[in-house]
């Protein structure tokens, strides 16, 4: 009697450890495609301006330098705003808002939304508890209604971070379910089960292991979309606010001059533009990996 649990207990880790897809190989795969690594150097390039820019900036972020809307010269390298202000700067001072936020709102978004796909994939009593409430939320308008609870309640940095992230939950706890439900019908997962491991150790030691790799791409995805709300939001007026800066408030202020003084809108849309491309090569590497492992024997 005593020998049974003894060889359920040694085989479980090997059931498990094939059942896995070891999610850093996969990514160190995925990084010799080119376009993975075009992608890695196109974030970091975005952020090593946003994030050390401020350092190397020529004025602050409210110096006047010249003339409004002057064109690029030897004081303002990509001439001046409305006010007179320089672009360099405020384009270097303007990165670090919109990307964190951004990054922040994906994080908890895809963070709360993995954990109740993972609950409710793993527990069918309550997974249309869990679901049909999100489904009610991915119904409505997501820019519709940030805009509306950041006009009632103001466009404070930790309310544009939270909704966004809720806007974001959905849509990853449904592909997290979908792919649970088809994780939780393995032999490993039985394994575990019938050797009567915790639930929560099964969905963190057995499942969550081999739905890591999408959910690294669905972060990226999460980000890009988090950057374009976040713009989107300063754009129109609903995010930072005057004097602070960030690349969707530069639009805004000097989009009416463009004709004049394109510099303050090409440069933001242009790092906006590469970041979201940058995040978008790396996401379709790893998809692409992903795929390559699933059509090898034995996976």
């Amino acid at each position: 009697m005593s020998a049974t649990p003894t060889s359920m207990t040694s085989a479980a880790p090997t059931a498990a450890s094939e059942g896995r897809r070891p999610s850093a190989s996969v990514l160190r795969r995925a990084f010799r495609f080119p376009t993975v690594r075009v992608g890695l150097v196109l974030v970091l390039a975005v952020f090593l301006f946003a994030f050390l820019g401020p350092y190397f900036a020529p004025h602050t972020t409210t110096e006047f330098v010249g003339r409004p809307f002057q064109g690029p010269s030897s004081d303002a390298l990509l001439g001046t705003d409305q006010l007179g202000r320089d672009v360099l700067s405020r384009l270097m001072w303007g990165g670090r808002s919109i990307l964190w936020m951004a990054v922040a709102s994906a994080f908890l978004g895809v963070g709360v939304g993995a954990a109740l796909g993972l609950i409710a994939g793993y527990t069918p009593k309550i997974d249309n508890l869990i679901m049909r409430p999100l489904e009610v939320i991915q119904g409505f308008p997501a820019l519709v209604l940030i805009l509306l609870f950041t006009a009632l309640l103001g466009p404070k940095v930790w309310l544009i971070i939270l909704l966004v992230a809720l806007f974001n939950v959905p849509s990853v706890a449904r592909v997290t379910r979908g792919m649970t439900l088809d994780i939780a019908s393995r032999d490993f997962v039985a394994a575990a089960q019938v050797i009567g491991f915790p639930r929560r150790h099964i969905l963190y030691r057995e499942v969550l292991p081999n739905i890591s790799t999408p959910l690294f791409v669905e972060l990226g995805l999460r980000i890009t979309y988090g950057i374009a709300i976040t713009a989107a939001l300063s754009f129109t007026g609903n995010g930072l606010q005057p004097p602070s800066t960030d690349w969707g408030l530069l639009l805004n202020e000097n989009r009416t001059a463009m004709a004049i003084q394109p510099w303050p809108v090409i440069a933001p849309s242009v790092l906006i533009a590469t970041f979201a491309i940058g995040v978008t090569l790396l996401t379709e590497g790893v998809s692409r990996t992903m795929a390559r492992v699933d059509r090898e024997p034995g996976t």
